[in-house]
């Protein structure tokens, strides 16, 4: 049987390793230009073909991903007179692989499911060096049919595989995953921040926690950050972050619940997007803590070796 035909909507940090992972183990790619050049450019060396239109993208794939910033873009691509459902025939799937509003990607679906398309979630846990790796996390929301289909594809670029529950399934859990992030996040910026308060050494911090049960890989990407200024410790942004957490929150109030870690969480992030910091890696969260707080940047450690 031969493999499915891939479309892809959004190669950018994320969508470059995974695309180029399906071209590699033998799919054919098809591919658009949404912001930068740069990964386009290069898929198309490898082998990928690049159209204009996301409904010339739907009309060549019997799959197509969408990897976009948040739920306007996807909404965008697929539904625009030029889009993704213009071009799509009975029997394609949508997976969109985006971090997204489950309430607008329920309502693509019915608008899919119109003309025959299935659409289908396919959240993603890890970084953009996972995403190269071809090691994601994926938290797929599908009928199980549908699953049954998409799952070799998924296998090319994730090790971890969860079928969640139905379409929108993916999103839900991803909105909860990425809660629980951010929440670290606020949680070790005002940390850090309260070492620099009283006076404490934050590498004593990281010695203390480092060993103990409270140690986990976000504390050690905002430790990178705080202890060694490094750029790379995180690569998400404050912007993406407060999107996520507003989608969490809107989530759960539609649910009957609040969430008081949600909003605080969510507030820290608004104070550090106010402070200039929108663009930013978000473990520079602590900056706006500390801002907030009357207090300067602390310095870098001369011992470059020291977390």
């Amino acid at each position: 049987m031969s493999k499915p035909r891939i479309g892809f909507i959004g190669v950018g940090l994320m969508g470059h390793g995974m695309a180029r992972n399906m071209l590699e183990k033998g799919h054919e790619l098809t591919i658009i230009c949404h912001r930068n050049r740069a990964p386009v450019d290069d898929l198309v060396q490898r082998g990928a073909v690049e159209v204009k239109t996301p409904a010339e993208v739907a009309r060549r794939s019997d799959i197509v991903f969408t990897c976009l910033n948040a739920s306007p873009d996807v909404e965008d691509v697929i539904l625009r007179p030029d889009g993704v459902l213009a071009g799509a025939g009975p029997g394609m799937i949508v997976a969109d692989a985006s971090t997204a509003d489950p309430e607008s990607t329920l309502r693509l679906a019915r608008r899919l499911a119109e003309k025959g398309v299935i659409m289908c979630d396919t959240a993603l846990g890890n970084s953009p060096v996972e995403a190269e790796a071809g090691t994601l996390n994926a938290f797929v929301g599908a009928d199980p049919e549908t699953f049954a289909r998409i799952r070799p594809v998924i296998e090319t670029w994730a090790t971890n595989i969860v079928h969640v529950g139905g379409v929108g399934d993916g999103h839900r859990v991803k909105l909860v995953n990425n809660f629980i992030g951010m929440a670290y996040v606020a949680l070790f910026a005002e940390a850090y921040a309260a070492c620099q308060a009283i006076g404490l050494d934050p590498q004593k911090l990281h010695e203390v926690v480092k060993p103990g049960g409270l140690y986990c890989g976000m504390f050690e990407r905002i430790s990178r950050w705080v202890l060694l200024r490094d750029p790379k410790a995180h690569l998400m942004r404050v912007n993406n972050s407060l999107k996520d957490l507003s989608y969490f929150n809107h989530m759960v109030e539609g649910a009957g619940m609040t969430s008081m870690l949600g909003h605080a969480a969510q507030h820290l992030f608004m104070i550090a997007k106010s402070n200039g910091l929108g663009d930013a890696a978000m473990p520079r969260l602590v900056e706006a803590v500390t801002a907030m707080n009357g207090m300067a940047q602390a310095p870098l450690p001369k011992d470059p070796d020291r977390a």
